[in-house]
C-alpha cells in the first residue's frame, strides 16, 4: 500500500514527535474539498462536446452559464462524501446526485475492492506464512550479503508492484537490521534494502490496486492497459536500485569509515547474536498458503490483461474467447473468496477467520474513505461545470508539444501533488479525471498518463517526510532522516532520468 494507507499491525512503531505534524490525507482532502468548492465560484463554467466514447473533442470547448445557484452548490458540498461513494450521474444533464437515475459516478466499486484487498492481506499475515517465508529467506542467505540484499529487495519490489507493499515493511526492521550489521554492513544498508526495495516496486506498480487500480478506474481504462511498459520499468528500475544499494554495501564492508551513518555502540556484538538465531521452519500449511497467495495474484493478472491487444499490438483487436476482462466487481469477489480460502487452508477456525476478515476490512477503511472523499471533489467540479474549464486551460499548455514531452510533463506536474497527498489512492482519484482526458488531446493512450502519474507518486514517496514508511523506517533503523536523504539523493536523480526516458519511450511507441 502507499504511505497513507492502513496496514496490518507491525512489531514496533516509531515514537511520535511533538513538533509540527503534516496533516493526514483525510484532512488534506477535506481542505481541498472546501478550497475547490470555493474556487468553483470564481472559475467560469464550460464544457466540451463529447464523441461516441465520451471523450472530449479538441477545439469544441465553450463557456456556459453556471447550472447551479448558491443553495445547490452548498448542497453539493454537504453531499460530496456521499456522492463520492454512490453518486449517480444523470444521463441527460450530467449532474451527479445520490437520487438520480443513470450511471454510477461514485467510487463504490473501488471502495469495496479496497476493503476486499484489506481482508485478504490481513488474513495472509494472520497465517504467519509471509513473515516466516521472508525470515527464512534472510537467514538462509545470511552468509552471502550481496545475494541476501538482492533477494530481499527483489521480493519486496515484486510485492510492492503487485499489492502496494509498503507499511508492512516496518515489521521487518527488527530482523533485517541485525542481519545486515552481522554481515559487516551499516544500518543504512538495511534501511535502503527495505525502503527502496518496496518503494521502487510501488513506483513501478503493475497491478497494484491502490495505485494502478484506482488510477485506471478514474481514467476509465482497464487495469491491464499499459502493463507491458510498467513491467519493463519494474525490471530495469528495480535492477538499478538493487545495484545502487549493493554498491554502497560493498563499499561500507570494505571500508567501514565510508559509512554515512557509522555504527552505534554494541551494534556488531548484538547483531551477531541475533543473526545466529534460526527462524522456525515453514510448515506444510505455510507452504500451501504461499502457493494460494501466488495463484491468487497470478490469476488476477491473467484476468485483467487485454490479451488480444497485448499479443497483437492492435488497440482495437477483438478479445479472445478465453479473455476474462474482469473489472473491480469481479476482483473484489476474487479477493473475498481468496481470503476465505486462505483462512480455511491455514485452519484459522471460523471465529478467528471471521474476526480477521472484519479487522482487515476495518484496517483498510482509511484508504477507502480517502477514495470516497477525493471522488467527492470531482463531483463538485462536475456539477459546477468547471472540470472542462480546467481541462481547457491545461489543453493549451500541452497543445503543440510532442507526445514524449507530454508524458514527461504529466510526470513533473504530479510531483507537488504527490507531496501534498501522499495517499496514492486519494491522489489518483483527485487528479486522474482531469489528467486522463489530456491524453486524448495529445493522441497518446490514457494508460501512459496512469504510468506517469504513479511514477511521480512513487518517486516522491521514496523520500518525502509526509510518509509513515520513510519516517517510521528511519526511526526504527536508528538513522537520521538527513542521513537518509544524503544516501538516496543520487539514486533519486538516476531514477528521475530513467522515468522520463521510459515515459517518453512509451509515448513515442504509442
Amino acid at each position: 500500500m502507499s504511505s497513507a494507507e492502513a496496514s496490518p499491525d507491525t512489531e514496533e512503531q516509531p515514537p511520535e514527535s511533538r513538533g509540527f505534524r503534516f496533516p493526514s490525507a483525510l484532512t488534506v482532502l477535506a481542505i481541498v474539498t472546501i478550497a475547490v468548492w470555493a474556487l468553483a465560484f470564481l472559475i467560469p463554467s464550460g464544457q466540451y462536446e463529447r464523441d461516441a466514447d465520451g471523450k472530449p473533442v479538441q477545439g469544441s470547448f465553450r463557456e456556459i452559464s453556471s447550472p447551479q445557484d448558491f443553495v445547490q452548490r452548498l448542497n453539493d458540498l454537504f453531499l460530496s462524501p456521499v456522492n463520492g461513494l454512490y453518486g449517480i450521474q444523470d444521463t441527460q444533464t450530467g449532474q451527479v446526485g445520490p437520487d438520480n437515475s443513470g450511471d454510477l459516478y461514485g467510487g463504490a466499486a473501488v471502495f469495496l475492492f479496497v476493503l476486499a484487498i484489506g481482508a485478504f492481506i490481513t488474513v495472509v499475515f494472520a497465517t504467519g506464512a509471509l513473515d516466516r517465508g521472508i525470515a527464512r529467506l534472510a537467514h538462509r542467505l545470511r552468509t552471502r550479503g550481496a545475494v541476501l540484499i538482492i533477494a530481499i529487495m527483489a521480493v519486496f519490489s515484486l510485492l510492492g508492484s503487485v499489492e502496494g507493499f509498503a507499511e508492512e515493511t516496518l515489521g521487518f526492521y527488527g530482523l533485517i537490521v541485525p542481519l545486515m550489521l552481522a554481515l559487516g554492513y551499516d544500518r543504512m544498508v538495511a534501511t535502503g534494502t527495505i525502503i527502496l526495495g518496496a518503494g521502487v516496486g510501488v513506483l513501478c506498480s503493475t497491478v497494484n490496486p491502490f495505485a494502478t487500480g484506482v488510477a485506471s478506474s478514474a481514467a476509465g481504462i482497464s487495469l491491464g492497459d499499459g502493463i507491458v511498459l510498467r513491467l519493463l520499468m519494474l525490471v530495469v528500475l528495480t535492477a538499478v536500485t538493487i545495484a545502487y544499494v549493493v554498491r554502497y554495501a560493498a563499499r561500507v564492508k570494505a571500508d567501514p569509515s565510508r559509512s554515512i551513518v557509522g555504527f552505534l555502540p554494541g551494534d556488531r556484538e548484538q547483531a551477531e547474536a541475533s543473526a545466529g538465531t534460526e527462524p522456525e521452519p515453514l510448515t506444510g500449511t505455510h507452504k500451501i498458503v504461499l502457493v494460494a497467495v501466488t495463484v491468487t495474484f497470478v490469476f488476477m493478472i491473467f484476468s485483467i490483461i487485454p490479451w488480444a491487444q497485448v499479443l497483437t499490438g492492435d488497440a482495437d483487436a477483438t478479445p479472445y474467447g478465453w479473455e476474462l476482462d474482469w473489472s473491480f466487481a469481479q476482483l473484489a469477489a476474487l479477493f473475498i473468496v481468496a481470503a476465505v480460502v486462505v483462512g480455511v487452508l491455514a485452519r484459522l477456525g471460523e471465529k478467528k477467520l471471521s474476526a480477521t476478515l472484519i479487522q482487515g476490512a476495518g484496517d483498510f477503511v482509511s484508504p477507502a474513505l480517502i477514495i470516497m472523499l477525493a471522488r467527492g471533489v470531482t463531483v463538485i467540479m462536475n456539477n459546477s461545470k468547471v472540470t472542462d474549464t480546467v481541462l481547457h486551460s491545461m489543453e493549451g499548455a500541452v497543445s503543440g508539444t510532442s507526445s514524449a514531452v507530454f508524458g514527461i510533463l504529466i510526470f513533473v506536474v504530479n510531483l507537488p501533488l504527490a507531496f501534498l497527498i501522499p495517499s496514492t489512492s486519494g491522489h489518483a482519484t483527485l487528479a486522474m479525471p482531469i489528467l486522463a482526458p489530456l491524453a486524448d488531446f495529445a493522441d497518446v493512450p490514457r494508460a501512459l498518463v496512469v504510468t506517469a502519474w504513479q511514477a511521480a507518486s512513487g518517486w516522491m514517496n521514496l523520500w518525502v517526510p509526509t510518509t509513515a514508511v520513510i519516517m517510521g523506517g528511519v526511526s526504527l533503523a536508528k538513522v537520521g532522516y538527513n542521513q537518509y536523504l544524503r544516501f538516496v539523493a543520487p539514486l533519486l536523480a538516476i531514477l528521475f532520468v530513467l522515468i522520463c526516458g521510459f515515459v517518453a519511450l512509451g509515448a513515442g511507441l504509442s
